[in-house]
């Protein structure tokens, strides 16, 4: 099974600011959504709680939660005290591609298992309070690019960038 770790992050790796996306990219959350779409999930709870009510749980999707609170509870949701339970569910369930949607915390916890990465590579630098883990690019091949202009939806031009680990 391939352990996928997808984000939007800016030049200086923000992904967050006060529990809330810094930006407005709606063709990222299409491709989030396309990606993910079929797939099992994996999220901190504080990820999940910052998602609006009416998409949770995410659909088209088996939604984990990783939280240490032992009797934390979601609707719909499995909820998991480790990142290796997570994992060992997906297997179970015979899933091709786990993907860790975040936060910061939860990709610093999954980043010894990941295999792919799927990065919307933001051509900015924002503040922010949330950061992507630091990225060892020697160990990690760029596979696929495509690029993405500013436009009239988009304040700012991305990349879409899909890492394997060598």
């Amino acid at each position: 099974m391939v352990v996928s770790l997808i984000a939007a992050l800016t030049k200086n790796r923000v992904i967050g600011k006060d529990n809330d996306l810094p930006w407005r990219l709606p063709d990222d959350l299409k491709y989030f959504a396309q990606t993910t779409k079929g797939h099992h999930v994996v999220m901190g709870r504080k990820n999940y709680e910052s998602i609006p009510e009416k998409f949770r749980p995410l659909p088209n999707r088996t939604n984990m939660v990783l939280t240490r609170q032992k009797s934390w509870a979601a609707d719909k949701c499995i909820v998991v005290n480790t990142i290796e339970s997570a994992i060992e569910i997906a297997r179970n369930h015979n899933e091709e591609e786990l993907f860790v949607i975040g936060g910061a915390e939860i990709y610093q916890l999954a980043f010894p298992f990941a295999n792919r990465l799927y990065l919307t590579e933001i051509d900015h630098e924002l503040n922010g309070d949330t950061y992507f883990p630091a990225l060892d690019r020697s160990m990690w091949m760029e596979t696929s690019r495509t690029h993405h202009p500013m436009d009239e939806r988009h304040a700012y031009s991305f990349d879409f960038v899909v890492y394997h680990k060598k």
